[in-house]
């Protein structure tokens, strides 16, 4: 056990502070996390993350005061696995999970392989949808750079990322699934540099429904259109709609849409 912990205050950053203390191997401790609040203490969503940074490393330490206000964190070494499961719960949807779980595991022993359940959708933290189509593919070019040196990183990456939704669940009963895949890079990650925005080419969207009926879905997909093609033609709109064991707890729809600009 460390004798020195890197100190910090409050609740804010709590998964930045998670994955650089993981990826650093530095211990650190966390005090006075909302003392002053009526309901001190870590929530369960922080409790359920730590949880699943012990399920992809081994060897880390959580120490948690009776009041949860005060957490020591000592990590260990990250290995990854596979046929892992976690359940998020209902408080914060998967995408609050996903980010830090891909970035750490990126620098694992092992590939990931791991199927969340929970929230897929809600209205405050990011849909499964937006983390597929944005965050991913971000991900993939930092590991495998840009054309110049893509050959040559493609051979040190192991394993492909991927996340597959089997079932949706939306807030505030959950009941959805998704399957992340997250591959492992050996080496150095070189520089990324995105700075040029461009102008937006086409937007991709998807529309999606639970537990209601599909007219809804396809409703957003006429409204969506309706606005978006009196400025670019290519707009391209894809509808989901779950049903029975695969539409979650909860009724509920909505719409993401992604604009990709001339520059990727």
């Amino acid at each position: 056990m460390p004798k020195h912990y890197l100190k910090l205050q409050g609740a804010g950053h709590f998964r930045q502070r998670l994955v650089l203390a993981t990826l650093s191997g530095k211990a650190i401790q966390i005090d006075a996390i909302r003392e002053q609040d009526q309901h001190p203490g870590l929530r369960d969503y922080e409790a359920s993350l730590l949880r699943l940074i012990e399920k992809v490393t081994n060897g880390c330490e959580v120490i948690i005061n009776e009041t949860g206000t005060r957490l020591r964190y000592r990590p260990g070494f990250i290995t990854g696995g596979s046929d892992m499961t976690h359940d998020c719960g209902t408080s914060k949807a998967i995408g609050w999970f996903l980010e830090p779980l891909s970035l750490i595991c990126m620098f694992g022993k092992y590939p990931l392989n791991i199927s969340l359940t929970g929230v897929t959708n809600d209205g405050s933290d990011m849909g499964v949808d937006m983390w597929r189509t944005v965050t991913l593919p971000l991900l993939r070019h930092v590991m495998h750079g840009d054309e110049q040196n893509r050959d040559t990183l493609s051979e040190q990456v192991v394993g492909a990322f991927e996340l597959k939704i089997n079932r949706r669940g939306l807030a505030p009963g959950g009941g959805g699934e998704v399957f992340l895949s997250v591959p492992i890079i050996k080496g150095k990650i070189p520089p990324v540099s995105i700075l040029e925005e461009g102008l937006v080419k086409r937007v991709r969207g998807i529309a999606y429904g639970c537990r209601v009926s599909p007219s809804m879905t396809n409703r957003l997909v006429d409204g969506a259109r309706g606005v978006l093609n009196a400025l670019l033609p290519d707009v391209y709109v894809f509808t989901d709609h779950m049903r029975g064991d695969k539409a979650g707890k909860s009724p509920g729809y909505g719409l993401l849409l992604v604009g990709e600009t001339t520059t990727g």
